[in-house]
């Protein structure tokens, strides 16, 4: 019995022996098994964060920009209301030279080989360049003229218009040189210049020697046109350029045969309102405070809402439905102002609007075959009122 139970513990510590000894083997099997399990798991975790950090990093990134852009969105409100100056450069805009390379000293670089420039003086330290495009009919006579044929062709028996040109750009803009040309072939002088602070023009801009600059002009063209009839033209921020010169004119009667005004506006503070830089902050709080007090702070109005009411010579606005930048509806209010005005009732005053699908936008109103019939019309009928 005692030999029986000596094998059973000697076979069990045997087999305890065998077990304690076998065991480490799978448990280091295990082991290796997990841990080369696990290898693989970390790379899975690693090639995860990589497009989640970049994920984030990108989002990290667009967040900063956005939160800048709004810090910008919300200083420039601030900066403008500061500093008046910003708003007056963003109305004249004077600093925009377009095209750029192009030497207004030679209009004939410009297809304008019947055109002669000038430079005359308003003021002490003010200097003004000017063109003078000549009828077509005189084109060949005009060949290598000099300055003074010019002055004395002016005194021939055709119509002048004084251009006015908008804010931006020169008096050899390509769209207004096009209409310069129009003009000629229709048998007018036209006579336009850059205002102080323009193009080669010397001088510092501000509506009151705009206006003054084109009085100068428009008395040096008079010196010199004798009896022939004289048309004030004006265009965009040149609307209100000529409303203030025609309304001054009208005060010391001496006023123009006519006043044409192409894609005019009320006033500036309307016009400002209405422009399409103005839409993303049309509905900030304060609007009228931050952006529009500026401008009149800066002593800039441009009311020709006003002006008309102080008008006496016959009145044609031109405007095209789909102009972008002033507003169709805005010309359209100042006919109706001009229309019931006292001042006009012994003067033709006439609205030509031009459809949409004409495509004219705020300067292209040159193109429109019609236009050669609308100005014979309308100034012929001036020409008899200022005969009579």
């Amino acid at each position: 019995m005692r030999k029986r139970n000596e094998s059973v513990t000697v076979e069990h510590e045997r087999a305890a022996a065998a077990a304690a000894a076998a065991a480490p083997a799978p448990l280091d099997k295990g082991c290796s098994l997990r841990h080369s399990l696990r290898l693989p798991a970390a790379a899975d975790d690693t090639g995860m964060k990589r497009p989640l950090g970049r994920r984030y990093g990108l989002w990290f990134r667009l967040r900063k920009l956005i939160i800048w852009l709004l810090g910008v969105y919300i200083a420039i409100p601030f900066l403008v209301k500061l500093c008046p100056a910003i708003q007056a450069k963003l109305v004249f805009l004077n600093f925009v030279r377009v095209p750029y390379f192009i030497d207004l000293k030679r209009p004939q670089d410009q297809g304008l080989n019947h055109t002669c420039n000038y430079y005359l003086q308003p003021e002490e330290d003010v200097t003004i360049g000017v063109w003078h495009t000549v009828p077509a009919a005189l084109w060949k006579n005009a060949r290598g003229k000099d300055q003074l044929w010019f002055e004395d062709a002016l005194g021939s028996s055709h119509p002048v218009i004084l251009y006015l040109h908008g804010n931006a750009g020169t008096r050899g803009g390509d769209h207004r040189v096009e209409l310069y040309k129009v003009l000629s072939s229709l048998g007018y002088h036209v006579v336009t210049f850059d205002y102080r602070g323009w193009g080669d023009s010397v001088g510092s801009p501000s509506e009151r020697g705009m206006t003054y600059d084109a009085l100068h002009v428009f008395d040096w063209i008079k010196a010199r046109s004798g009896d022939n009839p004289v048309y004030i033209w004006g265009h965009s921020l040149g609307t209100g350029v000529a409303t203030n010169l025609v309304r001054r004119l009208c005060e010391r009667e001496t006023p123009p045969d006519a006043l044409i005004l192409e894609s005019p506006f009320t006033n500036i503070r309307e016009e400002a309102r209405s422009h399409p830089f103005s839409v993303i902050y049309r509905y900030f709080p304060g609007f009228d405070w931050f952006f529009l007090d500026p401008i009149t702070t800066s002593g800039i109005k441009f009311a020709n809402d006003e002006n008309v009411k102080y008008i006496s010579c016959s009145l044609l606005i031109l405007h095209a439905e789909d102009d972008p930048v002033v507003p169709f509806h805005l010309g359209k209010k100042l006919y109706n102002i001009a229309a019931t005005s006292r001042s006009f009732r012994d003067y033709k005053v006439q609205f030509v609007p031009f459809h949409t699908d004409l495509g004219y936008r705020h300067k292209y109103i040159y193109r429109s075959p019609e236009l050669p019939r609308i100005l014979r019309e309308f100034l012929g009928k001036s020409e008899q009122e200022h005969h009579h």
